[in-house]
């Protein structure tokens, strides 16, 4: 997969984009959350007319980043001390830190619990945090699987393998070789979240892109994705 840095004019704007060629067959358009841009283009693709395509494509790019930027500022990066709210399952629970002789974490009347069998630093507590959502997602995310995968029976094949890790600027991916990969940051959002990232995933087991049949059957086994979709990215700034 090669990567290039490359910007086109829009009138007065200059749009940067990262161009990824790839072994397809179509060009995609990806504007992520954090407005970055990304283009997957065949490995033979003609620039010139690639860069046709996205002057084409400028205005619903631009209104893309528009939405994402509505967001910000976003809150701010987590200090991990007492008082402080973590969301868990689209909840939002303030933190208390306690000194005790294990190393814990609990979740009870309103507050995540988390003591320290040292002096419960910063680090110490994001440690324990990050432990315990890795826990959990590890159950949610199966109970997701197992809620959204009867809708894909009629592939016929088995259940892909689930994976779990801390993805900066996606929600979930697929592997060529069937492998579902989740963001662990996904257990902060509600389930209904949890559940279309799974769908849109699974989706791709049968189309690998984004084209017009991708979002038919995303719109058949996940009606509300729009709105569930936009909830996620409300919920989880």
């Amino acid at each position: 997969m090669n990567l290039a840095l490359k910007t086109f004019r829009y009138g007065q704007k200059s749009i940067g984009y990262r161009l990824l060629y790839v072994d397809r067959k179509t060009l995609e358009i990806a504007v992520n959350p954090d407005s970055s841009i990304v283009i997957k283009v065949p490995l033979d693709a003609d620039i010139p007319l690639v860069e046709k395509k996205l002057k084409k494509r400028a205005r619903w790019i631009i209104k893309q980043i528009n939405y994402f930027q509505q967001f910000n500022p976003k809150t701010p990066e987590r200090r991990y001390l007492s008082g402080e709210t973590h969301l868990y399952l689209g909840r939002q629970y303030r933190l208390k830190c306690i000194h005790c002789n294990l190393n814990t974490v609990k979740l009870a009347k309103g507050y995540f619990w988390v003591s320290c069998k040292s002096k419960s630093t910063p680090d110490e507590v994001k440690i324990l945090m990050n432990e315990w959502y890795l826990q959990k997602a590890r159950v949610q995310f199966q109970e997701s699987f197992k809620r959204c995968w009867p809708a894909f029976s009629f592939l016929g094949i088995s259940q892909p393998i689930l994976s779990i890790k801390h993805m900066k600027k996606r929600w979930g991916s697929l592997t060529k070789n069937g492998v579902v990969t989740l963001n662990l940051e996904l257990i902060r959002a509600p389930k209904e979240c949890i559940d279309y990232v799974v769908s849109h995933e699974l989706c791709h087991l049968k189309y690998n892109n984004h084209g017009s049949e991708f979002f038919k059957l995303l719109e058949n086994v996940c009606p509300s994705w729009k709105k569930i979709k936009h909830k996620l990215e409300l919920s989880m700034v």
